[in-house]
């Protein structure tokens, strides 16, 4: 009986947890043993009960449900359902009485693999107390989605893991989230709260996490859970929530353009281009980019008061950031020239960046500006732009990698063909290299002939011929075509065209098929351009019409047969040759020249040529092969029938047309094409050497217009502002005046002074010219009156110059209380101004407002006053810090004295 209940063998679990709950249960042993202490069957007898109580431990431990079968032979215990094949509950025979198959074995899980591995870690409880562990599993979970693993089923447990405090894990949930959110929309769903709750975390590092994740769930219904927590987001206190929320602007438009619209989140970007931060304002200009793509302008609108601005602050955006910024200038129509210049100017410290983007994206911004102020003068001022721009060009190509590189040479290319012989004495750098790229050689090789002059044409000419018995073929084609284009743009100075006309004719017995057949093609271009070649070229003709194989190279070689027939006493032999295999012809441009020769022969050999030529319109005019051929054959012979002038058909047959020395021929004349991919300058036009409605589909284009149409600033008013302001800041070790402005009439500089009696608008251009400002009282102090000269004018580079040269130990420094603080920086200019107290630049910043301000005596020795004023906003303690130099030669505390007063009486309402 104890044999018959002894339970069967209990294979290892795979599981350690299995093992940990099968401990708690003691196994009792019982029965006879022998005197070694096991039984005489060599294994522990049991018991019935002891049976049923083992069961029992493992039903509890298994994974998936255990049946049981009655009582066997009057013994009570459990019995495994499964039974021998062939047999009732075996495989292959019929199911157990009661209830459906089993699976084989109690104690082994059905459910394998990665996947559910992770699943059982992320729902163990050592797991989740164990911070570092809890990591690991679901940094693995990640790794495991990145290589493309569909761990989708485990949405329910990543879910429940957000709820922490690791920002790492929380980093990783909300990425897990977002990928798999479109996959289970109900059960993201169910974590809008905790997002939205996460939005509101004291750590702004979570905030911008949470909103991103919120943003990038890709869900129409969480439209309405996502537009509160952005509006919140724009006004939040740190920098990296702001530009997540502006970002997040973008996706809330592509999901829901209608609720886009009701948020009127247009308004709130343009508003935001004032943000202190600049990483703010360079996502802002993106996304109005990207969302006003579709509108009249083609991209984010921009007027005066805006380019101005983003321009003054060039200086603090990131690489990609200044990209943004300068994709809007080629968009902005300079006021007038001077402006133009002042732009030109600020952005000439953009072309020491190593970026080639930055750098393309910069020459770019000055072509359009020489476009617009350039006048009759353009090309000269183009000449000049591309002159400055050369050496760190050449630079930035010859250290790039070979995918960048391409692209640098091509736009190079462009602007050779706009201003020719700017990069003549850089040709070296043009030269081929062993180790680069097939594409690269071929582009440079095809860039070197546009080098030429009669001083480098020599060098060229030579390192073109090596490049002739290359093993590329393609590099081969390509120096022989390089050489006759030097020799076709007659640009190598005397005896160049012969020196290269004699290279070429060598070249045609050279045993190497593709270069023979390239340079008889060559050879024609030659002679199209300079007839007066015609000797040099004939005399190896008879030999290469045996030799030459390829079919473009056999039609050179007849054509030039027939131009040079005169000099070549064999031609129409050769051609006679050609004329009675004439079948055996396949290419249709072999026949085509050989008809035309044959016809051109005519009449300058006409005893020889009259009989072969009767033969070859008769096969020419059945040829049925090429509809060209077939028709020129029968315009010939229609020419030749019913002319009764042969000179009228000679002159139709073998007229000449000279190319002027220095012009293109017709086909290769493409500068209608260029000057419209210029416009289209640094972007994927110029690469692929075509304009972008050929490779871009309609519902992608975007208009490109310049703005804005109309200036508020009178033909030849000075500018509104000086540009190099931020400079003067930066001399006097200041921060810049535009840091942190709140809006744009105070982050851009002032208006310039302008004589009285002069129209002067605002920053903005939107309001009226002020009135004539009134004489300025005489203001008395220290025992004299100091008169102010009231059209004095200065630049920021004259005021920043002028400001160095006097020791700071030479400053006065005074303050002046005020009753309350100014609304504005107009607030103060604007009575300084009556006073004749001029305004170089000015700002506001959060704590304070900054003003830069002149003046010069007028009469004695005429000093001049330079001033630095800065306005405390705090109310309770309100005061105008003034720090005055005194240049000019002149100065002395008494003028200094004076001057105080003359700040005092215009600013009377705050003082």
């Amino acid at each position: 009986a104890h044999r018959r209940c002894q339970p069967p063998t209990v294979p290892p679990r795979r599981h350690a947890e299995a093992d940990q709950r099968r401990s708690f249960y003691p196994t009792p042993v019982v029965g006879t043993r022998s005197s070694k202490g096991h039984s005489r069957h060599g294994t522990r007898k049991v018991t019935a009960a002891e049976v049923s109580h083992f069961v029992l431990r493992e039903i509890m431990a298994a994974p998936t449900p255990v049946r049981f079968a009655g009582p066997a032979n009057g013994v009570v215990g459990a019995v495994p359902v499964n039974g021998p094949p062939g047999q009732v509950g075996g495989p292959g025979g019929p199911p157990p009485p009661g209830g459906a198959p089993v699976p084989d074995s109690y104690f082994t899980e059905s459910r394998k693999g990665e996947v559910n591995e992770l699943r059982n870690l992320l729902r163990n409880f050592n797991v989740e107390r164990d911070p570092n562990r809890k990591r690991e599993v679901i940094k693995k979970v990640i790794a495991y989605m990145t290589l493309g693993i569909d761990v989708s089923r485990l949405f329910t447990e990543m879910m429940l893991a957000i709820e922490t405090r690791d920002l790492v894990v929380k980093k990783m949930v909300y990425l897990f989230l977002c990928n798999y959110a479109t996959a289970n929309p109900e059960l993201a769903q169910m974590c809008t709260n905790t997002l939205q709750k996460d939005c509101g975390n004291d750590d702004p590092m979570v905030r911008g996490l949470a909103l991103r994740a919120l943003c990038s769930l890709r869900l129409p219904q969480m439209v309405e859970y996502i537009s509160e927590p952005l509006r919140k987001a724009l006004t939040d206190s740190h920098a990296y929530v702001r530009k997540t929320a502006v970002m997040g602007i973008l996706k809330l438009y592509h999901l829901d353009r209608d609720a886009f619209e009701s948020c009127n989140f247009v308004d709130i970007l343009y508003d935001m281009l004032r943000d202190p931060d600049a990483q703010v304002v360079s996502n802002c200009i993106l996304v109005l980019d990207e969302v006003m793509a579709k509108g009249p302008n083609g991209a984010m609108a921009i007027n005066r008061a805006v380019m101005l601005h983003l321009l003054n602050r060039i200086h603090e955006f990131s690489e990609f950031g200044v990209l943004a910024v300068l994709n809007l200038v080629p968009r902005y129509i300079p006021a007038n020239d001077e402006e133009g210049y002042q732009i030109m100017n600020l952005l000439d410290p953009v072309l020491r960046t190593n970026n080639p983007g930055t750098f393309m994206a910069t020459v770019r911004a000055f072509l359009s500006i020489a476009d617009s102020v350039g006048g009759d003068d353009a090309s000269a001022m183009k000449t000049q732009v591309i002159t400055r721009v050369k050496a760190p060009l050449i630079t930035l190509f010859t250290g790039s990698s070979s995918e960048m590189m391409y692209a640098l040479l091509r736009h190079v290319d462009s602007l050779i063909e706009i201003c020719p012989g700017t990069f003549d004495d850089e040709y070296r750098q043009f030269y081929v290299r062993y180790n680069e790229p097939t594409n690269i050689k071929y582009l440079k090789v095809a860039i070197l002939p546009k080098l030429a002059n009669p001083s480098n044409a020599p060098d060229i000419v030579s390192e073109l011929g090596e490049y002739v018995t290359d093993i590329d073929p393609q590099l081969s084609r390509l120096g022989v075509r390089s050489m006759s284009r030097v020799a076709c743009r007659d640009v190598g100075g005397e005896g160049s065209v012969q020196s290269i006309t004699r290279r070429l004719v060598e070249m045609l017995d050279l045993d190497i098929s593709h270069v023979t057949s390239e340079a008889a093609r060559a050879l024609v271009d030659v002679v199209r351009k300079h007839p007066d070649m015609k000797p040099v070229v004939a005399p190896p003709l008879p030999r290469a019409i045996r030799y030459v194989t390829e079919p473009v190279g056999k039609a050179a070689v007849v054509t030039l047969l027939g131009e040079c027939g005169e000099q070549v006493p064999l031609a129409p032999y050769c051609l006679e040759k050609l004329i009675d295999d004439y079948e055996e012809i396949k290419e249709s441009s072999v026949r085509t020249a050989l008809l035309t020769s044959t016809m051109k022969l005519l009449f300058q050999r006409a005893p020889e040529v009259k009989p072969m030529l009767g033969r070859l319109l008769a096969k020419a005019t059945e040829d049925v092969s090429n509809q060209d051929l077939h028709d020129r054959a029968l315009l010939y012979y229609r020419l030749l029938r019913s002319s009764a002038d042969p000179k009228a058909v000679e002159r139709v047959v073998s007229a000449s047309v000279v190319v002027p020395g220095g012009n293109l021929f017709a086909e290769e004349d493409d500068s209608d094409i260029r000057a419209g991919l210029m416009k289209e300058f640094d972007s994927l036009s110029i690469i692929y050497g075509s304009k972008s409605d050929n490779f871009i589909d309609e519902e992608y284009r975007s208009e490109f217009v310049r703005m804005p149409e109309e200036h508020p600033l009178e033909a030849g008013a000075p500018p509104a502002q000086d540009l190099g302001v931020n400079a003067v800041a930066d001399g006097l070790a200041q921060t810049s005046l535009v840091d942190g402005a709140p809006d744009a009439a105070a982050a851009a500089p002032a208006p310039a002074p302008a004589p009285v009696g002069t129209d002067v608008m605002d920053l903005l251009g939107f309001d009226g010219p002020p009135a004539a400002p009134e004489p300025a009282p005489a203001a008395a102090g220290g025992g004299g009156v100091l008169q102010l000269e009231p059209s004095f004018a200065l630049t920021g580079g004259e005021y920043q110059s002028q400001w160095a040269a006097v020791p700071d130990g030479d400053a006065v420094v005074d303050l002046l209380p005020l009753r309350s603080v100014p609304s504005s920086t107009d607030a103060v200019e604007g009575p300084l101004s009556e006073f004749f107290v001029q305004t170089m630049a000015s700002g506001e910043l959060p704590t304070e407002f900054k003003f830069f301000l002149y003046a010069r005596e007028k009469g004695g020795d005429g000093t001049v006053f330079l001033i630095q004023a800065n306005i405390n906003k705090s109310s309770s303690d309100a005061a105008l810090t003034l720090t005055i130099k005194c240049g000019g030669g002149g100065g002395s505390t008494e003028k200094v004295t004076s001057l105080m007063d003359v700040v005092r009486s215009a600013l009377g309402a705050f003082a």
